[in-house]
């Protein structure tokens, strides 16, 4: 007979309520990435197989698909826009502006509308960081609006939100006052709310499981750990340490085991950490004022000085005890990719990884997982495809032998895997573990949202427009 570990173990993925066509969140049902559905085309571009192109205010949000119309998010001067759109003609249907409260620092790879929106297929839900949570129906009718913040995150917000049973899932990491919470769909009002003491800045959208009792489980990956909530309470059901200091990507879910990536600096490459000095000792060689700190003049090294602004949490211009302890921990952490085993109660570190792989890691760039093939293109464009079972690698070669830069994640359907590089060109492979490439399509303008799939079409927004190709 199973005790209750096995069957606690026995996970399911979360499906997505709505249509089987639908792409209701970022990178679709749970975050994977994946359609099921035939006859994408291979080759695509301004002169083909182009379905129409619709030009839209820049955004780094991607495109869901719900209801037969399509939804993101975008920003013109001091508006945070959200629009709706046919989905076979790519007409505007309606454009709602949502409140600005402030206006937060950004890193120059984010914009003030990078969060993707989500939908029950019934209404929608955006997060922006300069204001919190907003909701609409599918008419447009502003449902409710909830403020969430101010945040100290130093890139500024990222995270998009989930839907989980009847409520809408927010993580909010940044240098200080890292939480989870969850708020009602029908009236934005606070559930619960879960501090993450350990996480720093990054914007892990997290993904979903069940365990065998039908209880929705939260899977949030943060600095140095994962965390499995439970939807009902945010309760800490199980964590698993061995994570990289700032998650951005999120995790993927097959069956018991999860799949997750994280990267913070060359440096934490295994063999390459850097040993971080006692505080102690280095208080009594650099704080020259005497006042127990370390300011970014006084650093003892031109490493601490280039990291100083992620190290400073309490955003005090100084270093104390506490904020060093984290450095040295968060240079010591090691960049991987790792499969993990689903399920447990408290710390799973020593008994649920299954295997563990730490070269050419991305860090912004999600895996995808698709027909026995883990797919993981770093920002560089280094592709690795793997066998999800040991971490066995088929190759690791540069994509398209080219270098570029990757901030969308890898998407596939119909045999194929479409992985978009910022400067426009989309690869398009066949499924499998040679990397065998089929198409190079350059649309000519940056791209930094992922594409969604659904219905024998691929959506995909660039600077400037979204797209909507298809066989012709």
């Amino acid at each position: 007979m199973k005790n209750s570990l096995q069957v606690f173990l026995a996970v399911i993925a979360l499906t997505v309520s709505g249509s089987a066509t639908d792409w209701p969140r970022f990178r679709g049902p749970n975050g994977a990435g994946v359609s099921e559905t035939s006859s994408l085309p291979t080759e695509f571009g301004p002169e083909k197989n182009l379905i129409w192109r619709v030009a839209l205010p820049p955004g780094h949000s991607s495109p869901i698909l719900a209801g037969g119309r399509i939804f993101l998010t975008a920003y013109q001067g001091d508006r945070l826009l959200t629009f709706s759109l046919d989905r076979s003609s790519g007409q505007i249907l309606w454009r709602r502006e949502a409140p600005r409260d402030r206006k937060e620092p950004l890193d120059t790879r984010n914009s003030p509308a990078s969060p993707t929106p989500v939908s029950d297929g019934k209404n929608i839900y955006a997060f922006f960081g300069d204001y919190g949570l907003v909701s609409y129906g599918l008419d447009g009718n502003e449902r409710w609006r909830t403020p969430v913040g101010p945040f100290t995150n130093v890139y500024g917000m990222g995270v998009s939100p989930v839907l989980v049973d009847d409520k809408v899932v927010l993580v909010c990491d940044q240098s200080k006052g890292s939480f989870i919470a969850a708020f009602g769909q029908k009236d934005g009002k606070l559930r619960w709310k879960t501090p993450r003491p350990e996480a720093l800045s990054g914007h892990s959208t997290p993904g979903v499981i069940r365990d065998a009792s039908g209880r929705s489980l939260i899977l949030a990956p943060s600095s140095f750990r994962m965390d499995a909530y439970s939807a009902e309470t945010g309760e800490i059901v199980w964590f698993l340490h061995g994570l990289a200091s700032e998650m951005k990507s999120l995790p993927i879910v097959d069956g018991e085991t999860i799949y997750i990536n994280g990267y913070n600096t060359p440096e934490n490459d295994p063999g390459k950490q850097v040993a971080i000095a006692p505080f102690e000792d280095v208080l009594k060689q650099n704080d020259a004022n005497k006042d127990g700190k370390i300011s970014k003049e006084e650093a003892p090294d031109q490493r601490t000085k280039s990291l100083f602004k992620f190290l400073a949490l309490n955003n005090d211009g100084v270093l104390d005890a506490d904020e060093w302890k984290t450095y040295a921990a968060a240079m010591g952490a090691e960049n991987s990719l790792m499969a993990i085993k689903a399920g447990g109660r408290g710390d799973v570190t020593t008994t649920n990884v299954k295997w563990k792989y730490q070269r050419a890691i991305p860090q912004l760039p999600s895996l995808v997982l698709y027909r026995g093939v883990l797919y993981m293109i770093n920002d560089g464009g280094v592709l690795t495809t793997l066998n999800p079972a040991t971490g066995e690698v088929y190759k690791q070669a540069r994509l398209r032998a080219s270098s570029d830069r990757y901030f969308a994640s890898p998407v596939a359907a119909d045999g194929k895997v479409f992985i978009a590089a910022n400067s426009g060109v989309v690869a398009v492979l066949k499924a499998g573990g040679d990397q065998e490439l089929l198409a190079a399509n350059s649309l000519d303008e940056e791209i930094y949202a992922t594409p969604a799939i659904a219905d024998g079409r691929i959506y995909i927004r660039t600077a400037a427009a979204l797209y909507c190709f298809g066989e012709k």
